[in-house]
This record gives structure tokens, sequence and C-alpha cells, in this order.
């Protein structure tokens, strides 16, 4: 039995994984990364760096890529909950500028796959989140990218409560639009 199901999405390139849960009196236990499932779905990445990051209530860490070193992510969600995104940034594509999003939860336990060539980002709906990632690629300060998160174009329909103060980095509040790619 296939402890992995991984659901490829509208757009190519992104898919959502759902590893089977192993509950009894004492709790539970799941699989998240298993290379040969991956492999079978046409996965066949391999990760160099594994990442974590803590936010609260409101923040928005995206949409971030890298330019010349483009990473894929594994992303999941170890407490707390966040919705999860990915936009199309591949010059060419027949999706360039589209946008898929997901929520990821402890409870849920679902993942999300971004492949290169995609800008990603996220909103922290719960009071906290922890946030862990692997990469396909190691990080490049230098090299790193992004876009507006509340780019008009793109029109991601981001889950945020009226009222809500959004927490953003510097860098993050003053990004160009998905034109500046083109």
């Amino acid at each position: 039995m296939a402890k992995i199901k991984v659901t490829p999405c509208e757009i190519e390139g992104l898919y959502v994984v759902e590893p089977t849960v192993f509950g009894d009196e004492r709790g539970y236990f799941v699989e998240t990364y298993n290379k040969k499932e991956f492999a079978e779905y046409g996965l066949d990445m391999e990760f160099v760096q594994d990442n974590e990051s803590m936010s609260k209530k409101g923040v928005l860490r995206g949409l971030h890529f890298q330019k010349n070193y483009p990473q894929g992510k594994l992303v999941r969600v170890l407490s707390g909950e966040v919705f999860d995104v990915a936009v199309d940034i591949r010059k060419g594509s027949k999706t360039f500028g589209k946008w898929f999003g997901v929520v990821l939860s402890a409870e849920n336990k679902k993942q999300f796959y971004v492949s290169e060539g995609f800008a990603h980002g996220f909103y922290v709906m719960s009071d906290t989140a922890l946030f862990s990632y692997k990469c396909t690629r190691f990080y490049h300060p230098e090299d790193e990218g992004g876009i507006r998160w509340d780019d008009p174009e793109i029109g991601i329909n981001w889950p945020i409560e009226e009222g809500t103060d959004i927490i953003l980095s510097e860098k993050d509040r003053n990004r160009e639009g998905i034109r500046s790619l083109i």
C-alpha cells in the first residue's frame, strides 16, 4: 500500500502530497517523504537543504524565487495553518502568471511540491505556524527575487480576514509585479 498520495494540480509542476497517517492511542506516525514513492509519480528530485521558519498570525512571506538557481520545494506545516501559494513564472509557459493555493496545516498534514520555475509564498492563518521545507538547490542570497504578493495581474485570493494587519518584510513590501519578469 502506498504511504504517500501525490495529486498533480491544474498547473503543471505543482503537486499536493498527502501522506497516510497511521494513528493509535499513542498518537500517530506519518512518512513525509519517500524517494521511491515520489519517483512513481515522476518526481525524482534530490533534496539538498531543509529549512524551517516560525511566523505569527498575519505574516505573509513571499512571493519568492531564485533567479539563476531555481529551487523546487516540498513544503509542509508542523504546527498551525497557512495558505500556501505558487505562481508560475516560467517564461513561455501557457500558465505564466497563474497561481494555485492550498491550505496546509498540522492537522491535515498535506504537503505541497512546488517545482523549479515558480514564485512561492504563504500567509499564516493560525496564531503561529511552524513551516518546514526541503529544497532541490542550495539558497544563494545574491540570486533571490520576488514579486508582489498583491499584484492585481495575478489576483491571488488570499484568505485574509477583514481588519487583519498584514505583516511583510521590507523587501516583500517593495516588490514589483509580475510584469517586471517579462
